[in-house]
């Protein structure tokens, strides 16, 4: 019996979506047609964007569907930087690969700003960069993330956002990791662009969302049809947005449910830190999604203690899915200013909708087992290497 505990990277899909999607599939139609095939899957379209916009206090003509959230934080940077004037993007140091790696593309001069010991990142920075902007900058780019997807920290978005439009700039904020773990509030939050994915949520893989406000400037990045209001071309994936939509309606309902991991995510932390003094839980002592857990265990790399874990069958990751596989550790222990040997020692463990209090018991089990049996040939960091 093995145990899922990797569900920042992708989590279950609810039995309610499958319920749902499986009854999508076994209908026809194209949304695009005039027929009345066509239309009822249109309508099918329509009810799942209504049911998105009331989630997330959001106008549901101002919701595009994607194919996930790359593409959804891909189109709103595109949309922004093509309707001119911007000038320079701020970008968190934290942020996921599909905000930085798009900023970096853009051309545009990209600022950095730094996250504090907590994993947070703090306002006066961003005020009093924005104080120092000229004229010569151009228009404001913001885009960061709500929560943390290795951490879980919650980053102050609207304060920020509302920064930003007092300097006359746009924002862009990355909220996949956080809906359906938290509360979000389109509306209140206050930006011009939001992504969603649905897997993170319950939903099904390859479909998100981009929530872009009324005013916001938009400009199609893949082009063909007149789909999403000439927002978005490509046929509707008509079973991906209905579970998007069934996941996200059921994730805000049992919003409460969700809250009650923390105690499970602090248990695992005080138990692994009796076993290990010298382990680092970051983010600690800032607010996080209740599911989310970064510990570091200096001299000992993250991707050995996956292969170990994963062994004893327990599913746990180094950090973000998409950066699996590198050599230079976590992001967030480069932003902190770990010592490359600290943050390779970075594991995430991230609990899901369906995880059970055993959950945790295996991964404290199967953690303290692998530890026992490496802690001899463990290479020793200085202490002035972890922070």
């Amino acid at each position: 019996m093995r145990t899922y505990l990797d569900h920042n990277a992708t989590t279950s899909v609810r039995p309610s979506v499958i319920e749902a999607m499986s009854a999508v599939m076994a209908q026809t139609g194209n949304p695009s047609s005039v027929h009345a095939d066509g239309q009822g899957a249109m309508a099918r379209v329509e009810t799942a964007r209504r049911q998105v916009g009331k989630a997330l206090c959001a106008r549901p003509e101002d919701i595009v569907f994607t194919s996930g959230g790359t593409e959804a934080l891909n189109l709103a940077l595109h949309a922004a930087i093509s309707a001119g004037m911007v000038g320079r993007i701020i970008v968190t140091a934290i942020e996921h690969e599909a905000v930085a790696a798009t900023a970096a593309a853009s051309g545009l001069p990209v600022d950095v700003w730094p996250i504090n010991d907590q994993g947070v990142v703090e306002i006066a920075w961003l005020a009093e960069r924005l104080s120092r902007w000229s004229d010569r900058d151009g228009r404001p780019l913001l885009a960061m993330m709500l929560a943390n997807n290795e951490i879980g920290t919650l980053q102050p978005v609207a304060e920020a956002t509302a920064l930003v439009r007092e300097a006359g700039g746009l924002s862009v904020v990355d909220a996949i990791q956080a809906v359906g773990k938290i509360a979000v509030d389109f509306a209140g939050i206050g930006c011009d662009y939001m992504a969603i994915s649905a897997h993170k949520f319950g939903g099904p893989q390859g479909v998100g969302a981009l929530l872009a406000s009324c005013d916001a400037p938009m400009a199609r990045h893949h082009h063909g049809g007149g789909q999403e209001k000439g927002r978005r071309a490509g046929t509707h994936n008509v079973a991906g947005i209905v579970g998007l939509a069934t996941a996200l309606d059921e994730a805000v309902a049992t919003l409460d449910a969700f809250a009650a991991l923390a105690p499970h995510r602090d248990r695992m932390a005080a138990k692994l830190k009796t076993l290990s003094p010298e382990l680092i839980e970051i983010g600690a002592g800032a607010p996080r999604l209740p599911n989310t857990l970064g510990l570091c265990q200096p001299g000992w790399p993250g991707a050995t203690q996956v292969m170990a874990l994963d062994l004893a069958g327990v599913a746990i990751s180094a950090g973000s899915a998409c950066s699996s596989g590198t050599s230079k550790g976590s992001k967030i222990g480069t932003a902190l200013g770990l010592s490359e040997a600290a943050s390779q020692g970075f594991i995430r463990v991230s609990l899901g909708w369906n995880s059970k209090p055993d959950d945790a018991d295996a991964f404290i089990d199967a953690w303290s087992t692998a530890l026992a049996r490496i802690s001899p040939t463990l290479t020793p960091v200085p202490e002035e290497a972890v922070g």
